[in-house]
């Protein structure tokens, strides 16, 4: 899935969903990276990640390598393994280059 520019917002279901709550900085970072580059130029990866830190070193890092970075629609949803843990879901359109 792609973005369109007409509506100015995210596909309804992104390109790629990656849970990366309970990962410690910088190793979600690094794997945000890894994931973006799997995808198009302009598909979406949302991600799931602890709320604070976590949610704001990725976004900074990720918004300054050209990446357009949104809030998601609300709280990543809890698995067993995650079961407890706030967290909070960004969706990210990797940049063209």
């Amino acid at each position: 899935m792609t973005f369109s520019p007409a509506s100015g917002s995210p596909p309804a279901q992104p390109s790629r969903r990656l849970d990366l709550r309970g990962t410690p900085c910088p190793l979600n970072f690094i794997r945000s990276r890894l994931a973006l580059e799997t995808l198009a130029a302009g598909e979406w990866l949302q991600l799931d990640l602890d709320a604070g830190e976590p949610e704001r070193m990725v976004a900074e890092g990720l918004r300054q390598e050209g990446h357009r970075v949104e809030q998601g629609p609300g709280a990543a949803p809890e698995t067993t393994e995650t079961a407890g843990q706030e967290g909070v879901q960004l969706w990210i359109c990797r940049h063209g280059g």
